[in-house]
């Protein structure tokens, strides 16, 4: 039987055990809840999330693990133009884009084939090889449009 290929969680508490020698207790707990997410959130809802589960981490220590996370490239920082930064932990050819509603903040991951599709065909139209990308669609989700 092939031996299973490591989680995220796993494979970013190794490289940073092995970057800086240490492993504390707030850097697992961020690395295990960013792990368990399924869209980016920004260090505040982080910290929130981790100490509703009962853990006492300070937000100085949420804000310096994710420092170390995205110097290891192993989060993606995506900033909405809003002055805040969300993260999202960086799982290689897995990729999302992000519905914002404008109304209330909330933020959800979509794919679509097509998208992706019609951006590699607008690049290799134009001889980019294109590395990354990202696309942010905003309007109002379906709770706030129902409350207009």
């Amino acid at each position: 039987m092939p031996d299973r290929e490591p989680s995220w969680t796993e494979q970013a508490l190794e490289r940073l055990r092995t970057a800086t020698g240490r492993s504390g207790t707030a850097r697992r707990e961020v690395v295990e809840f960013l792990g368990r997410q399924d869209c980016c959130l920004s260090a505040l809802e982080i910290h929130d999330g981790i100490r509703a589960g009962g853990a006492r981490v300070g937000i100085a220590s949420v804000y310096r693990v994710l420092e170390g996370l995205d110097r290891s490239g192993l989060v993606q920082r995506i900033d909405f133009g809003d002055g805040l930064s969300r993260f999202e932990p960086a799982r290689g050819s897995e990729h999302h884009h992000h519905f914002v509603c404008d109304d209330c903040g909330k933020v959800e991951p979509f794919e679509d084939a097509a998208l992706e599709a019609a951006i590699g065909g607008a690049a290799g139209g134009r001889g980019y090889d294109v590395a990354g990308h990202d696309v942010l669609l905003r309007g109002a989700c379906g709770d706030c449009r129902g409350s207009r």
